[in-house]
C-alpha cells in the first residue's frame, strides 16, 4: 500500500509537468522553424495585455517548483536570474530547476506537513503549514503558470494537446 507524503505530492508533480513542459517547447522551437515565425514572437506573446508573457510563465512556473522544494524541505530557496531570451534559455531554466528539485532529499521534506513556511516580504507576507502552503498556494500558482504557458503556445497554433501537457507519470 502507498502512503501519501508530503514528497510524493509535490517533487514527483513538479518533475511531470515541467518534463512535459521541455517536451513542448521543443514542439515550439521546431513549429516557429517550420512556419517562420520569428521566436520572440512566441517567447513575448501573452494571451491579454495585462497578462505575463510566455517566458514570464515559464520562468516563474520553474519558481514555484524550487520554491516549493526548497521551503518544504527547510533549505533557502535558490535564486535564478530571469535571463532567458530563447527557447533553448528556457530549457537549461527548466532542466536547472529539475536537477534542483532532485537534489532535495526526499527525507528533507518527509513531515513538512506542519512546517512553518514563510513567503514574500512587508505586507505581502504570508505564513502557512506546509501542507496548506503546497496544496493552496505552491501547486496552484505552479499549475496555473504551466497551464497558461501551455495556452499561449495551443493559441498560436502549436499542434498540442492534453497528453502533452500531463506527459507521463
Amino acid at each position: 500500500m502507498t502512503t501519501f507524503s508530503m514528497y510524493s505530492a509535490s517533487v514527483p508533480v513538479f518533475k511531470q509537468i515541467l518534463n512535459s513542459l521541455l517536451a513542448i517547447l521543443d514542439k515550439a522551437e521546431a513549429h516557429a522553424a517550420e512556419k517562420k515565425i520569428d521566436p520572440a514572437a512566441l517567447l513575448q506573446f501573452r494571451l491579454f495585455p495585462d497578462m505575463l508573457p510566455f517566458t514570464r510563465q515559464i520562468q516563474i512556473a520553474c519558481d514555484f517548483a524550487k520554491g516549493a522544494a526548497a521551503r518544504l524541505g527547510g533549505l533557502d530557496v535558490p535564486s535564478y536570474e530571469d535571463n532567458e531570451v530563447s527557447f533553448a534559455d528556457l530549457k537549461a531554466r527548466i532542466a536547472k530547476t529539475l536537477a534542483y528539485i532532485d537534489s532535495v532529499p526526499q527525507d528533507a521534506i518527509a513531515g513538512s506537513e506542519g512546517r512553518a513556511i514563510t513567503t514574500g516580504s512587508g505586507e505581502k507576507t504570508k505564513h502557512f503549514t506546509g501542507q496548506t502552503y503546497l496544496f493552496h498556494y505552491a501547486l496552484p500558482h505552479f499549475f496555473f503558470h504551466a497551464t497558461t504557458a501551455y495556452d499561449i503556445l495551443r493559441h498560436n497554433g502549436l499542434d498540442i494537446g492534453k497528453k502533452n501537457f500531463i506527459g507521463t507519470y
